[in-house]
C-alpha cells in the first residue's frame, strides 16, 4: 500500500505488478520494519528464476473506475454466505459493504481535498490529508486484495499453494508447515488492529512475513503482497469474539493459493 490514480489493476508485465504490489507500500511510506525474517532457508535449492513466456495474468482488483477518475468499491468474488463457516455472511456484508466502503469514500474525499489545496486552499492542512489518504487509501487496497485472496472452501480456498510460490515457501521457511506456523502467529499476534502479511521484499527477493499497524504502517518500501489477513476486530468479532487464533485458523481454510501463485508469477516476471 505514491501515484494515487493508479493502484488496481495488477497486470501481467513485471513493471506494472511492480508498481501495483509497491503502492501499498508507497502510500504510507512505512519503512519502519515490524518484520519477522524468513528463516530455514535450504542452501540446497537452487535460486527462483524470473519467470518467462505468455503475459496472460489478468489480476485487476476493480477498486479504480478510469470513466469516474475515482475509486471505487470492487464487488465481492463471490456469495457474502460462499466462505461460511468459516466467515460468516453477516460479517461479510458488513465488512464489504460499510467498512471497505468507507475507505472507498474517504480516500476520495482526500484526493479531493488535496486537489483544492493545489488551488490555494491552505497549505497548512496537507499533512492531514496526506495521512487521511494514506489510512484510507491503504485500508482499499488490503482489501481489495483480501476478497481475492480469499475463495469458498474446495471451491478455490484451501489446499496447499503450488509452484513457483510453493518453491519460494520451502526455499525461505523451511517448508510449508513451517510457513504456516509463523504466518498464523505473527497474524495472532498484531497488536491492535491490523495485518499478518507475507510477501515478497524487493532487494533479497525473497518471501518474508510482517506485520502491518492499521492499515499502512510498519510496511516495507516496495515490497510486493502475496497473502494478507485482516485482523482488525470488524474482520471476526461477531463470529469470534475475542478469538483471534480461531479467526486465522478458519482463514487458512479459505486461502486462494491459485491468486497468491499468480502475483507471486506475476512479480517474478521479466517479460
Amino acid at each position: 500500500m505514491p501515484s494515487a490514480t493508479t493502484p488496481f489493476s495488477v497486470e501481467s508485465d513485471a513493471a506494472a505488478v511492480t508498481r501495483r504490489g509497491a503502492l501499498a507500500a508507497l502510500v504510507g511510506g512505512g519503512v519502519a520494519l515490524h518484520a519477522l525474517s524468513a528463516a530455514h532457508a535450504q542452501p540446497a535449492m537452487p535460486p527462483l528464476r524470473p519467470l518467462s513466456g505468455p503475459k496472460e495474468v489478468t489480476l485487476d482488483l476493480g477498486g479504480w473506475d478510469d470513466s469516474k477518475g475515482e475509486f471505487v468499491l470492487p464487488k465481492l468474488p463471490y456469495d457474502a454466505k460462499a466462505l461460511e463457516p468459516h466467515i460468516d455472511a453477516q460479517t461479510m456484508e458488513l465488512h464489504h459493504g460499510r467498512h471497505h466502503n468507507n475507505y472507498v469514500t474517504n480516500a476520495n474525499r482526500a484526493l479531493r481535498m488535496l486537489a483544492d489545496i493545489r488551488e490555494g486552499g491552505d497549505a497548512g492542512l496537507v499533512r492531514h490529508w496526506a495521512r487521511e489518504l494514506s489510512f484510507n487509501l491503504g485500508g482499499h487496497i488490503n482489501h481489495s486484495l483480501f476478497w481475492k485472496m480469499l475463495a469458498p472452501a474446495g471451491k478455490g480456498g484451501g489446499g496447499k499453494p503450488e509452484g513457483a510460490l510453493a518453491t519460494a515457501i520451502d526455499r525461505d521457511f523451511g517448508s510449508y508447515e513451517k510457513f504456516v506456523a509463523h504466518f498464523k502467529a505473527n497474524a495472532v499476534q498484531v497488536e491492535s488492529n491490523g495485518w499478518g502479511w507475507l510477501l515478497l521484499e524487493p532487494m533479497s527477493r525473497k518471501l518474508m512475513i510482517v506485520q502491518m499497524s492499521s492499515q499502512q504502517d510498519r510496511w516495507l518500501t516496495g515490497a510486493v503482497p502475496i497473502l494478507g489477513i485482516d485482523v482488525w476486530e470488524h474482520a471476526y468479532y461477531l463470529k469470534y469474539q475475542n478469538k483471534r487464533s480461531d479467526y486465522v485458523d478458519a482463514c487458512m481454510n479459505i486461502i486462494n493459493w491459485e491468486f497468491c501463485g499468480k502475483l507471486f508469477d506475476s512479480a517474478l516476471r521479466t517479460d
